[in-house]
């Protein structure tokens, strides 16, 4: 029994890293345009360069897919190891077993909670480079 909760805490200790890798992208995107969005209301610079920050979003929306479906396939893992018996464990940490139980990267990426975070900083982006020059 004991070998059992040690791979289950491996396991989770996973899943927290990539709950935590996820959550960080999500604050350096909603920094980084922040931080874009306050240079371009400086009267002197191109507010055009705003454009430039859709390359970061989208590469973090990417990656924060990656993230999210490898936590998916490790829960898939904890809930098989859950479910065996302690004569079956090994500690295996693969989790390919399960790929096919688990959405495709893409499928992951345009999963409800990724854009309904991402699409909005893509809109305030998109908004902001054609607003600003107006104004």
């Amino acid at each position: 029994m004991e070998e059992k909760l040690k791979h289950l805490e491996f396991i989770q200790q996973a899943i927290t890293r990539m709950a935590t890798n996820s959550f960080l992208l999500k604050g350096w995107t909603v920094t980084l345009i922040v931080g874009v969005l306050a240079f371009a209301n400086v009267k002197d610079m191109d507010s055009n360069f705003i454009v430039i920050a859709l390359i970061p979003t989208i590469t973090f929306w990417l990656l924060d897919a990656f993230y999210l479906r490898q936590e998916r396939l490790f829960r898939e893992l904890y809930d098989d190891v859950r479910i065996n018996n302690k004569d079956k464990i090994d500690f295996s940490m693969s989790t390919k077993p399960y790929i096919k139980n688990v959405d495709k990267w893409f499928r992951v990426c345009i999963s409800r909670t990724l854009w309904l975070f991402y699409l909005p900083i893509i809109l305030v982006i998109i908004l902001s480079a054609w607003i600003l020059p107006i104004l």
